[in-house]
């Protein structure tokens, strides 16, 4: 890593935004110059908790667009403006990280990239998940074989509460875990995208959302999305031909490795073959419970530091264009269907 200082603005300051900017604050060698958010009382939170950055209201952003010295710029405002500030700052030459989902089409996702690798800049999604110690134990698991064949990943992530009306319930969450699977899988293109969701407090707004993929080599995934729940859940099962997986995010233990599964067994058929099933020639294995000590650092700063890096040194983030436009492609082909009347 080279000693540059590397000097960063930031375009919203609401639910997400305060932990984007202590993060990137206390980088070393990275410095927040700007803050715009159109609120006055985000504002003011800026300019006591950061006297070195600038707290500045919508109509004066023009600063930021305009200032040499900003290097890159952190976009964590509503998902649907996420493309057009992502856009103005390529082509004001700064390098862009932005909260998920990068943008809301595909097509956008493309935009952005031909304009990033035109003016050679860093575009980077903010799946902060894949910065998380317990994802990437996950995925080392997956990676050695250990698990055995994937055959399939079921995630939950539920709450009760904090209900949006910009996006539904599977734009609020999904992203997450979607990001998730696709970093455990090697960010492979789905066979079959289905969805089935339900409005109940606003009317075309999902309060729940039942996401089911197909992979392939048979791998199926199935993810659960709720604001409408009467448990927090942040859970991932995955199941291997050999072992299996439980993440559990708001456990104090975030990984606990089954040695569980079914065999089957080689029985000597009458013809001298073992492809002959008769009942009971299957063996229930059960073996060690395993949950191992996961070394914990804040997934947003290992995020926030990637990106400074990616920028320092010409490198691809992990979360950047081509994952993050996978993320967004399996979003929208997973467009709400007509609802039934009941």
């Amino acid at each position: 890593m080279t000693d540059q200082k590397t000097t960063v603005a930031q375009l919203g300051c609401g639910y997400w935004g305060p932990n984007l900017l202590r993060n990137f604050s206390a980088l070393q060698g990275c410095g927040v110059k700007y803050v715009v958010d159109a609120s006055s009382d985000r504002r003011r939170f800026v300019e006591s908790n950061y006297p070195l950055t600038r707290a500045i209201d919508v109509g004066e952003s023009d600063a930021v667009w305009e200032d040499p010295e900003i290097d890159a710029i952190v976009v964590a405002t509503p998902a649907a403006s996420h493309f057009e500030l992502s856009k103005r700052a390529l082509e004001s030459g700064k390098h862009i990280f932005v909260e998920k989902p990068l943008a809301t089409t595909t097509s956008e996702v493309e935009e952005l990239a031909a304009i990033g690798k035109e003016k050679d800049l860093v575009i980077m999604a903010g799946h902060t998940f894949i910065y998380n110690s317990a994802v990437r134990y996950v995925k080392d698991l997956i990676d050695s074989g250990e698990l055995g064949d994937l055959r399939y990943i079921y995630s939950q992530r539920l709450n009760l509460g904090r209900i949006r009306s910009d996006i539904d319930a599977l734009w609020n969450f999904a992203p997450h875990d979607i990001s998730i699977i696709q970093y455990w899988l090697n960010d492979p293109e789905p066979l079959s995208v289905s969805r089935q969701g339900m409005d109940y407090i606003q009317s075309g707004v999902d309060d729940v959302v039942f996401l089911s993929l197909v992979y392939p080599n048979k791998i199926m995934a199935n993810i659960h999305v709720s604001w409408l729940d009467p448990q927090k859940v942040r859970k991932m099962i995955v199941v291997g031909s050999r072992k299996m997986v439980v993440y559990d995010d708001v456990s104090d233990n975030k990984i606990a490795i089954f040695d569980k599964g079914i065999d089957r067994l080689h029985v000597l058929g009458e013809h001298m073959d073992f492809d002959n099933l008769r009942p009971n020639e299957f063996s229930h294995r059960s073996g060690d419970l395993l949950m191992p000590q996961i070394n914990f650092v804040e997934p947003l700063r290992t995020e926030a530091q990637h990106f400074v890096d990616c920028i320092r040194e010409k490198l691809t983030p992990i979360t950047g264009i081509n994952h993050a436009k996978h993320v967004v492609s399996i979003l929208e082909k997973a467009r709400p269907i007509e609802k039934i009347s009941i």
